[in-house]
């Protein structure tokens, strides 16, 4: 894979595919920047070689007729990115055709070019080549930073590297790539994971490619859920992901066979509703009552984790452990980032999984406490399930099998 910091720019024109799907409010304001932030570095380094720079990316999922959707319009990050670079940016309203390909060949060296929202073309979600090949004409060289999309063959991030000969792996890209490969090689024991919130579908295939590594597996969230259904437990109006059984059964049974513990919850809190006020209850962990649906882990199967935690020389945290945006429901989520950032000061190498989990890291200002963040979550699951994800590997593939 080749690094952008063994290359000069100088004088090309650089496709940088950057992931600025960030969360916008009501008001057109970004809420959360480090997305943005994360990849600023990687465009500098373009700029500073005197380079040209073509921004593409996606914001959210727009579905049909979406050109008319200014929810999802790249143009509103224009000021935020003004304001970070120090520099007026140029906007194409489009991301291919003939007023963008004249758009690239007016761009100077040192000028940045941001396209529109690559996902208002289905093409892109589909991989097409033909919206790959339309993307990859516009430069000359090509640049993933998009790290929490690397788990996707879309035409940006993948169908394009067949098209465009010279290609690099950006700083953010490196940087989310090192730290997963400290979980995945580099590993230092006690080895604990810890797997909550709601999404097993892309969970458990990084439990099953872990099981063997990790010393202890904590689950929580609406994942435990399916453990517990799968041992036969009345989990009441709890979520659950159906058709999962199966496979957590699986996992349970080669979890056992290797002599690997899965510590599920021993007791929970419940709730008859996802409210601010609603009515809580602390039970056991098989005694869910119907009607009642669980919320967040109780107090024993915090201490629990938190004692296992502290012996941790290596953490890896996927998914929060309770509805951690409702405040009753938040204490175990919060409880346990405050042991792993703990273990962490005492020298345990944490790295959080993206999405829902590095927004409560970010909610309870424990950001600067932990080991590492992701930009992704699906993305990062995905990758230390399969390094060899198709993505990753096109970054890999040498440049002489590129053709357009």
């Amino acid at each position: 894979m080749r690094l952008i910091q063994d290359y000069n720019f100088y004088h090309k024109k650089v496709l940088v595919r950057v992931d600025f799907n960030v969360p916008i409010d009501d008001q057109g304001q970004i809420t959360d920047t480090s997305r943005i932030d994360l990849s600023l570095s990687t465009i500098q380094k373009v700029l500073s070689d005197q380079g040209a720079v073509i921004l593409i990316s996606h914001l959210g999922r727009p579905g049909k007729n979406a050109l008319h959707r200014d929810t999802f319009s790249l143009h509103q990050l224009i000021p935020y990115l003004q304001h970070a670079l120090g520099m007026n940016i140029l906007f194409a309203k489009d991301c291919i055709g003939p007023d963008t390909i004249h758009q690239v060949q007016d761009l100077q060296p040192a000028q940045v070019l941001l396209l529109e929202n690559v996902r208002f073309h289905p093409e892109e979600e589909q991989g097409d080549p033909i919206f790959a090949q339309s993307l990859a004409i516009l430069g000359d060289i090509y640049i993933n930073d998009a790290f929490a999309t690397i788990h996707r063959k879309h035409a940006s991030t993948y169908t394009i590297t067949n098209y465009i000969q010279d290609k690099f792996a950006g700083c953010l890209f490196q940087q989310e790539i090192s730290n997963a490969n400290k979980v995945l090689a580099n590993i230092q024991h006690p080895f604990t994971v810890i797997i909550g919130g709601n999404k097993i579908d892309d969970k458990l295939p990084v439990i099953d490619a872990l099981l063997e590594k990790l010393d202890t597996l904590l689950v929580g969230g609406g994942v435990a859920n399916n453990f517990h259904q799968a041992l036969g437990k009345q989990i009441g109006n709890s979520v659950v992901a159906h058709g999962q059984e199966e496979i957590a059964r699986t996992i349970l049974k080669k979890a056992s066979d290797l002599q690997k513990p899965i510590i599920l919850p021993q007791d929970w809190v419940i709730a008859q509703e996802l409210a601010y006020q609603a009515e809580t209850q602390i039970v056991q962990g098989d005694d869910i009552l119907s009607g009642w649906k669980t919320v967040d882990i109780g107090p024993s199967t915090t201490q629990l984790f938190q004692e296992v935690i502290a012996q941790s020389k290596t953490i890896l945290w996927a998914g929060p452990l309770g509805i951690f945006e409702i405040p009753a429901f938040s204490h175990g989520t919060q409880d346990i980032l405050a042991a792993v950032a703990k273990a962490t000061q005492e020298g345990a190498f944490s790295l959080i999984g993206g999405g829902d989990s590095a927004t409560a890291v970010t909610k309870f200002g424990y950001r600067q406490a932990v080991s590492y963040i992701s930009t992704g979550g699906g993305a990062l699951l995905a990758y230390l399930a399969n390094p060899q994800l198709p993505v990753v590997e096109a970054l890999h593939k040498s440049n002489n099998q590129a053709s357009i």
